[in-house]
């Protein structure tokens, strides 16, 4: 019985997710930008109060007729939001952004495994080699230094940071066919913004002084923000938790272009590792078909 590979062609949902995680990769420039006039917490509170009004101003009707399932569902996505931007944000206050870099990747091979704990369903060969294929590529974007890791605070936030970014691509994809798109997307983004201010009173944070460089990157980073997770929302109604993580993993790939554009010069070894990111994601596009032999 041979086994040949077939191509699958990107359907709109992927196409979406592509188009989606270019405009993350380019969010890093202004949330550096932004850190150093503003504390974590208070960034991430204001970023998605931000989004989750622009979405309330897109789907106010569709809150007629909410109900607890969405509001649940939208709180569970909205605190691993929460957890995730939050923790990583603090971490890159004292680590450099390769380091951040290199460790936020662990949940790229973690969310394969995390789908066949939660949905007992063993994804395809393919995803796990495009996911070892982009997770190589990761490490190799963030250089050498990211192996001489010392566990110090920055380190341990973003480490942690790595289980909630996992636990909500898995969540969306749980939740997204089974409640409304506008409903949960306004709920998860308000639920994140609120828990940032809330937690800012716990770190000893305070409001920063007015600047039009922070509010100006919340406000960019909140409409961001908000067609991110609508798009993540929509499309991975049919779109797997292993293959949404596979195309996210061009993040730092497309962060890398967008550098390169404000000045920036990536190493040699960082463009092999960009080079094993599309490879990685191009390999789980691939499926291994068997052919029966002919009697």
């Amino acid at each position: 019985m041979p086994t040949r590979f077939r191509w699958m062609r990107l359907r709109p949902q992927e196409i979406a997710l592509i188009a989606i995680t270019a405009v993350w990769g380019s969010t890093f420039l202004l949330v550096h930008w932004a850190m150093e006039h503003s504390g974590p917490w208070f960034f991430v509170g204001i970023r998605f109060l931000v989004a989750g009004l622009i979405s309330v101003a897109i789907f106010h009707r569709a809150l007629r007729g909410i109900r607890w399932r969405d509001v649940g569902a939208g709180v569970a996505i909205g605190v691993m939001i929460y957890l995730g931007y939050g923790l990583q944000t603090v971490g890159l206050q004292t680590i450099d952004s390769s380091t951040s870099a290199f460790i936020t990747a662990m949940y790229v091979p973690l969310v394969p495994l995390a789908q066949w704990a939660v949905f007992r369903k063993r994804p395809p060969a393919m995803a796990f080699v495009g996911a070892g294929l982009a997770f190589i590529g990761l490490m190799l974007i963030a250089g050498p230094a990211a192996f001489t890791l010392t566990l110090g605070a920055g380190e341990i936030a973003t480490l942690i940071s790595t289980l909630p970014i996992a636990a909500e691509i898995i969540l969306i994809s749980v939740f997204a066919g089974r409640i409304d798109l506008g409903r949960i997307t306004i709920i998860q983004l308000l639920t994140a913004g609120a828990l940032g201010i809330l937690t800012m009173p716990i770190a000893g944070e305070t409001v920063p002084e007015f600047s039009w460089i922070w509010v100006g990157c919340a406000v960019g980073l909140g409409a961001a923000s908000c067609l991110i997770q609508l798009t993540m929302n929509w499309a991975q109604k049919s779109v797997s938790p292993t293959r949404a993580t596979i195309i996210y993993a061009g993040e730092p790939v497309w962060a890398g272009i967008v550098g390169r554009i404000a000045g920036e010069r990536l190493p040699l070894l960082a463009l092999i590792g960009g080079a094993l990111v599309v490879l990685g994601i191009l390999a789980s596009e691939l499926k291994l078909v068997r052919r029966r032999a002919p009697e």
